[in-house]
């Protein structure tokens, strides 16, 4: 009997005796004067039974059976295990056919011993970045290297793009390699023609996006700037604003989402089994319908600003990794790492030799050799030929020219190295 019920025994007690007024105890008990007078008629002096409620000792009508209990800890522990609170009881209502709300799911895994995977921390105040008014006015992009596979296969590396309006995801793909630029030209591009052709992108200070080198070589200190990267230049050609985040809390969406991403997709590409760079790819093809459509937010304003692309636009040019060569007298163009193209000769037998020409590496492998934005050749992939960005000459420091005397020879000036 709890410390409440012994205290309205007490005061109806005192009240069937006269001691307390009808109005008084109910201001004691808070409870109307109508209701007091029912607890006097039921009052039974020998016993404290008449002081439950008459639902006292019955099973609520909305009460979970015990097998179903059983049956939520059974696949908590076993099928869906690793799964946060959230994620298992969607999981439960869509595969199992068990609809149990998430502050139930809590209740029977904590009675159960089992504690979720999430941690939970205090909050700490930040100011948070307002969003943008419509989607495609901003993208965040970042890279995640972790173990998604948990050991079934190898250690993969997320590229993804999300849409700071709306918090959807309209582009993520796995790769083996770490963060790189063929990576996210490869997602970029996944973006702009499904999407378009947004106005900024939100990124960190990576490498793959801007120089961090101190260098300036004599072309770029007459052309005032250093020359961009393989990806900033493809942002530039597309008119597309980058803006550098100064720490990881500046872009947390996309922190957030990697936090998301690295409890629910992990349980997701356990639960199919995954273990190839194949089969993840196709389970987050799958997740990211699902996400988007779970949790991305409406924009305040419904008109997207995502910009067309124009179709005249060759997107293998600007979606490379490319390179500047000069042919040389054989017609062979040499990129290092083992890589080499040899160019036809034209229809009146005459060359290339010695011309400049801009060799575009896909990120599917595939070579373009084209010259003043003409292509010349599209080469296969060779198999088994990575497909990375290759060291630039441009940073290495300009050559010291010898110093030049200058002296006096029969009446004239001379000089000599």
């Amino acid at each position: 009997m709890s410390q409440k019920e012994l205290q309205r025994i007490q005061v109806v007690e005192n009240a069937v005796a006269g001691k307390l007024s009808v109005r008084e105890a109910a201001e004691l008990l808070q409870l109307s004067e109508r209701q007091v007078k029912r607890l006097k008629r039921r009052h039974e002096p020998e016993t404290g039974e008449w002081v439950y409620h008459g639902n006292h000792g019955r099973s609520p009508a909305n009460a979970i059976p015990e097998r179903v209990r059983q049956k939520i800890v059974e696949l908590a522990c076993g099928k869906y295990a690793g799964f946060n609170d959230s994620h298992l009881s969607e999981k439960l209502a869509q595969a199992e056919g068990i609809r149990v709300s998430r502050p139930s799911v809590r209740r029977i895994l904590r009675g159960a011993h089992i504690r979720s995977p999430q941690k939970r921390r205090a909050p700490k105040y930040r100011s948070r970045r307002e969003r943008r008014v419509q989607e495609g006015m901003m993208v965040l992009t970042d890279c995640s290297r972790h173990d998604w596979l948990e050991g079934r296969g190898p250690v993969l590396t997320m590229v993804g793009w999300i849409d700071d309006a709306t918090g959807k995801v309209p582009s993520a793909r796995f790769q083996t390699e770490p963060e790189d630029s063929v990576g996210y030209l490869r997602t970029l591009r996944h973006l702009v023609e499904t999407q378009g052709i947004p106005w900024s992108v939100y990124r960190d200070q990576h490498g793959t996006f801007q120089r961090n080198d101190d260098h300036w070589s004599l072309a770029e200190q007459l052309a005032g700037r250093q020359y961009p990267t393989q990806v900033g230049r493809a942002l530039e050609e597309l008119g597309i604003e980058s803006i550098a985040a100064r720490s990881p809390q500046a872009k947390g969406r996309v922190e957030r989402l990697w936090k998301t991403f690295q409890d629910r997709l992990v349980s997701e590409l356990r639960l199919a089994g995954a273990g190839t760079l194949e089969q993840a790819d196709h389970v987050l093809e799958v997740f990211l319908a699902d996400y988007n459509q779970r949790f991305a937010r409406p924009a305040k304003e419904t008109a997207p600003a995502w910009r067309r692309l124009d179709r005249r636009v060759d997107l293998d040019y600007i979606f490379s990794l490319r390179y500047e060569r000069t042919v040389g007298k054989d017609h062979v163009i040499s990129l290092g790492e083992g890589i080499s193209i040899q160019l036809p000769a034209l229809a009146n037998q005459r060359g290339y030799a010695g011309r400049k020409v801009e060799v575009c590496q896909q990120p599917d492998g595939r070579l373009l050799v084209y010259l003043e934005r003409r292509l010349l050749l599209e080469q296969e992939a060779t198999p088994d030929q990575p497909v990375r960005a290759l060291k630039m000459n441009r940073h290495a420091a300009p050559r010291k020219k010898k110093p030049v005397r200058i002296y006096k020879l029969g009446g004239r000036l001379a000089t000599r190295a």
